[in-house]
């Protein structure tokens, strides 16, 4: 079974284009950590087009998180903003590049199912 942060890239991976992020050209990587080991993901940016791939090399900003915390942000239980506040996500480099692309993770369970409910009308009497 694939882990919420390694579905989460390979599901990014496949977008191609994000609106919104048009106008922007940088490249985020993800460091996430897991005791003494280290596994990165990088997502270049250009003008909204992304390119997710493994792996490291040079980026405009680099956001290091454990394991377990970067799990529940990609999978919409944890929100990456908060836990850079509470000091459990570190950022180098360019910090609005997170804020740019925080747009990228879901957001919480009970809002996407609330706004399906909305949306389908999936009210029951």
């Amino acid at each position: 079974m694939t882990d919420p942060t390694t579905a989460f890239f390979q599901e990014l991976s496949r977008h191609g284009r994000e609106p919104m992020l048009a106008g922007l050209t940088s490249v985020v990587r993800f460091d996430i950590t897991r005791g003494n080991e280290t596994t990165s993901w990088r997502i270049a940016i250009r003008n909204g087009d992304l390119g997710v791939s493994p792996g490291s090399g040079a980026a405009d900003c680099v956001v290091t998180a454990d394991e377990t915390l970067f799990n529940g942000i990609a999978s919409g239980e944890l929100n990456a903003m908060a836990a850079l506040l509470r000091g459990e996500l570190a950022v180098s480099g360019d910090p609005e590049l997170l804020v740019a692309v925080q747009r990228l993770f879901p957001g919480p369970p009970q809002t996407r199912d609330s706004q399906m409910s909305a949306a389908g009308g999936g009210q029951s009497a």
